[in-house]
């Protein structure tokens, strides 16, 4: 006997396999991810539980295991050995670390060296110019062909003045030698060289006894002509400008620098060039100047840099890329990879015994290479995690673990006795050096908002200051004690 199933009804069997089967499949996920009453979810009856919490909103704290969040999700426990208790930070499993892959690296104290690189274009040295004047008025009477922009060597004939006060003047000379009176014909000499007559062309009349009154004007330097005023048949004035010729000895090199990292840049300091002209080869230079006024629209700093030009080969408007390279300073250091930028502070997840972690908060300084520097809220020989620090960070702001402030009682290097504030680092001249105090000239501390200033710190190791003297320019480490502010480490910048 055959049984008819309508249409209606295969669709609603059809519907029923599909709900058995979904069951079926939500039983085995939940049964191998644990139930909505899993044991994760209720206090233990051996471990203590500090306060229940929603991990979408970690920062709410409940004594009750059955209260809400106000996300409306079911709170699940906060237990004394998962991070709470007096110890600060998170606990992670020692093989959930070696899983994670990471690894903890020693805060140390090393020798920084800066690089800096910057764009830069070659332009003439203004301080090579040699401005050529008309020395008397006179008439011009013939030009040799030169051009603006023309390279020309020291000497070149630029023009011939008729000059008709000195044709009368150098007579008057001629009559007064013949008389043989010594005295008048100095004072007729000198009154030549009062008119602005060359030496050489007053040497020339006494020598041929024949007035001279065509001179002609060579350049006192070689180099470029940036402008040329003078054409034949033009009447000249006394001191007006016949040419302006730039020398090519030398050449700027003007590096635009942003300000933000041009505080270590010194005049003086040696750079490397490199020219797009000339690829593969490297020119050897040294900061003139740093000029003083910042580009607004850039926010860079123009640092003036000097470079032999053998041959002429370097050509105004040529563009260039400058590395600075500075000497090396002591530095508190830390792998740049370490450090966890959120952009309004920067974090390092410190390593803290018993496989606890927490993050704590630091001022960094310089970079080069793959370091970066400390300024402030680490010391030497602490850890920190170089890799796979951004997992932990996430579990701890989950899990509402406050990052440490800076200042906030860092220890000492391991060995050493533990300090109750941080060390804070900045550059200063040393003004006065006594048994036990100096005083200081030191830059800016952005860590705690102290601007440039001149102040006494106390000294209670004499061998801090050994080998330094008055005047020396120094990196210095302090902290705050009740007694005031004390330098713990000094050491001399090397290049000064």
């Amino acid at each position: 006997m055959s049984l008819e199933i309508s249409p209606r009804a295969r669709l609603g069997l059809a519907a029923a396999a599909l709900a058995l089967v979904a069951g079926g499949a939500g039983y085995g996920i939940a049964h191998l991810g644990g139930s909505e009453t899993a044991p994760t979810q209720t206090a233990d009856s051996g471990r203590k539980a500090l306060y229940w919490y929603d991990p979408m909103v970690p920062q709410e704290h409940y004594n009750n295991p059955d209260t809400l969040s106000s996300m409306g999700m079911k709170t699940i426990p906060k237990y004394a050995d998962e991070g709470g208790g007096n110890a600060p930070g998170i606990r992670i499993d020692p093989a959930a670390s070696q899983t994670l892959g990471l690894r903890a690296v020693a805060v140390r104290r090393g020798q920084l060296t800066s690089s800096l690189t910057a764009t830069g274009t070659i332009d003439f040295n203004q301080r090579d110019v040699a401005i050529v004047q008309a020395r008397a008025g006179g008439f011009v009477q013939r030009v040799y062909a030169r051009a603006p922009g023309d390279i020309i060597g020291a000497g070149a004939p630029l023009a011939d003045l008729l000059v008709p006060e000195w044709g009368g003047a150098q007579a008057e000379f001629l009559a007064v030698r013949r008389t043989g009176s010594a005295a008048l014909i100095q004072a007729a000499r000198q009154r030549l060289i009062l008119l602005g007559m060359p030496s050489g062309t007053v040497a020339s009349v006494e020598r041929t006894g024949r007035p001279h009154n065509v001179i002609t004007i060579f350049t006192p330097t070689g180099g470029v002509i940036k402008t040329l005023d003078v054409r034949a048949g033009m009447t000249m004035t006394a001191g007006q400008t016949l040419a302006e010729v730039n020398g090519l000895g030398t050449v700027w090199l003007n590096a635009a620098v942003p300000e933000a990292i041009a505080g270590p840049l010194k005049p003086g300091q040696t750079v490397q060039a490199t020219l797009a002209a000339f690829p593969g080869e490297t020119l050897s230079g040294r900061v003139s100047a740093i000029l003083p006024t910042t580009q607004a629209d850039s926010r860079t700093l123009t640092v003036r840099i000097e470079l032999p030009n053998r041959g002429g080969r370097l050509r105004p408007g040529m563009f260039a890329t400058v590395s600075f390279g500075g000497s090396a300073q002591p530095a508190l250091l830390v792998p740049s990879e370490a450090l966890i930028r959120t952009g309004k502070r920067t974090l390092v997840m410190l390593a803290l015994d018993k496989g606890r972690y927490r993050p704590a908060e630091v001022q960094t300084g310089r970079e080069s290479g793959d370091d970066t520097e400390i300024l402030a809220g680490l010391s030497e020989g602490e850890k920190v995690i170089a890799s796979g620090q951004f997992l932990i960070d996430s579990e701890a702001s989950l899990s509402g673990v406050q990052a440490r402030p800076i200042g906030g009682g860092v220890p000492m290097a391991v060995g050493k006795r533990a300090a109750t504030a941080a060390l804070y680092e900045t550059v200063g001249k040393i003004e006065q050096l006594t048994a036990n105090s100096v005083t200081l000239s030191h830059e800016p501390v952005p860590a705690i908002g102290w601007p440039a200033m001149t102040m006494t710190f106390q000294l209670p190791d004499p061998n801090v200051a050994r080998g330094l003297k008055t005047g020396d320019r120094v990196r210095f480490g302090f902290d705050q004690p009740p007694a005031g502010p004390t330098v713990r480490r000094m050491a001399k910048v090397a290049g000064q």
